[in-house]
């Protein structure tokens, strides 16, 4: 259903308030620069500082400019299964193709938690899920047999993950467990090209915010087989990969964003503040050496 580069696109915000019209211009860029689809309101864009109405309108602008031209997979997730419904109920109407719904956070739910709330979204909305596993973020860890079990009872719903895990076997464990048809996501940039190996078909990017094309390129060598290829692009990329995360992020790639384009901002929702000084020098770095600035 989904494949290649799909960046989890950061909130750009200016005086304190959403800034749509410099969205609407890194959603155009991205889809220009071959993005496969659009990710608003993860974990990169502050979904967790914005209110729900920022949330929607960030989804819904998301959607309208990205015109049909990518599918959007809108961030659904939360803590709360009833708010994850409500997003996702508006997310469908708002006309977006899936829902990334990330494992709640801070409850720690146990395995038959998380089957019951995938559960009740599977059941009560009509939007496919990307399950989204996390766990240095949400603590709870949604286990390779409760991703399989999940997908066997909701085959037409649980159509996917986005891992963010590192544990790289999992990809050959959902393989095995589920089949080829499911949507198999690295979280990870510097895991990309070995998930992909494994059977992987793409990455949910904090890289690809900064570097679309590139990101594109990488993954379409991915898809080709050209493997030679893509470790050359992923040499370009890897230290970038781990600039976004020198300091807590969004901040790094918001600062590489500022470097990149002059609408945007690096600035943040606290309680995250501006990457440090340490920070900045390894993402300039990195975009020197990806020949991006």
């Amino acid at each position: 259903m989904f494949s290649g580069s799909i960046p989890a696109l950061v909130t750009p915000f200016r005086g304190g308030v959403f800034d749509e019209k410099a969205f609407r211009k890194l959603v155009d860029w991205q889809i220009e620069n071959g993005s496969s689809a659009l990710v608003p309101c993860g974990t990169t864009g502050e979904a967790s500082t914005l209110s729900n109405a920022e949330h929607h309108r960030v989804i819904e602008v998301c959607v309208e400019q990205a015109a049909g031209r990518v599918p959007v997979i809108a961030g659904c997730g939360s803590n709360d299964t009833m708010n994850a419904h409500l997003h996702m109920t508006f997310s469908r109407k708002s006309g977006a193709k899936a829902a990334l719904c990330v494992a709640p956070y801070y409850n720690r739910p146990s395995q038959a938690g998380l089957l019951a709330h995938f559960g009740y979204l599977a059941e009560n909305n009509d939007l496919p899920i990307i399950l989204y596993n996390v766990p240095g973020r949400t603590v709870t860890d949604i286990l390779p047999e409760t991703v399989c079990e999940l997908a066997r009872r909701y085959p037409d719903k649980i159509v996917g993950i986005k891992d963010a895990s590192g544990d790289l076997s999992r990809v050959t464990d959902h393989r095995m467990g589920i089949g080829k048809h499911f949507c198999q996501l690295s979280g990870d940039d510097e895991l990309a090209l070995p998930a992909n190996a494994a059977g992987a078909v793409g990455c949910i990017s904090v890289t690809a915010n900064v570097a679309p094309r590139l990101c594109a390129d990488f993954q379409a060598a991915c898809a080709a087989g050209d493997f030679e290829k893509a470790r050359e692009i992923n040499d370009l990329l890897y230290p970038l990969h781990y600039a976004m995360f020198e300091d807590a992020s969004p901040g790094p790639v918001k600062y590489a964003l500022s470097r990149v384009h002059d609408y945007l901002t690096d600035e943040l929702r606290l309680p995250l503040v501006p990457c440090s000084d340490k920070a900045r020098a390894e993402v300039d770095a990195a975009l020197k050496h990806a020949g991006l600035i």
